[in-house]
């Protein structure tokens, strides 16, 4: 194997434990919340997405990349969200093809009940990945992601 091959395999190594840390963080938030108010992960990524607009809607583009989902998907996303009356969606004026998506109060509510839930679930599993020697290097890179993303 010469020095290309191994950084190659140095990076998909890298990738691998990155995704090993994303699946058990998702699958702790995925049982907690939908244990305890029958979200699912990106209902709450999306609710989460639109409540950070501080009184602004989001269009549906917007929305799918805050969610990483494709336009079909998020529209069947949204049309679920919407049927359970969480959001809502808003033509927008000075372009027909634009569609504006905002939380109701019924999605403010269950985004306050839920973000308890979230919050604490990360928490323990962040601490459960500690455990593991490949993890932990990462969970604990964690804060200075967010420090370097505040000064930027």
């Amino acid at each position: 194997m010469g020095i290309a091959d191994d950084a190659v395999e140095v990076r998909a190594h890298g990738w691998r434990t990155l995704a090993a840390l994303h699946g058990s963080i998702e699958a702790e938030l995925e049982r907690a919340l939908s244990r305890a108010v029958q979200l699912s992960v990106v209902e709450y990524t999306v609710l989460d997405a639109l409540a950070r607009q501080d009184g602004w809607q989001m269009r549906m583009q917007q929305l799918a990349r805050a969610s990483a989902l494709s336009p079909s998907a998020t529209t069947r996303l949204v049309n679920r969200l919407e049927d359970r009356g969480l959001l809502t969606r808003i033509l927008c004026d000075d372009d027909r093809r634009g569609i504006y998506t905002e939380l109701t109060a019924s999605g403010h509510e269950l985004l306050d009940a839920a973000r308890p839930v979230h919050d604490e679930a990360l928490a323990r599993a962040l601490d459960s990945a500690r455990q593991v020697p490949e993890l932990a290097p990462l969970v604990d890179a964690l804060p200075q992601l967010s420090e370097s993303e505040l000064v930027s």
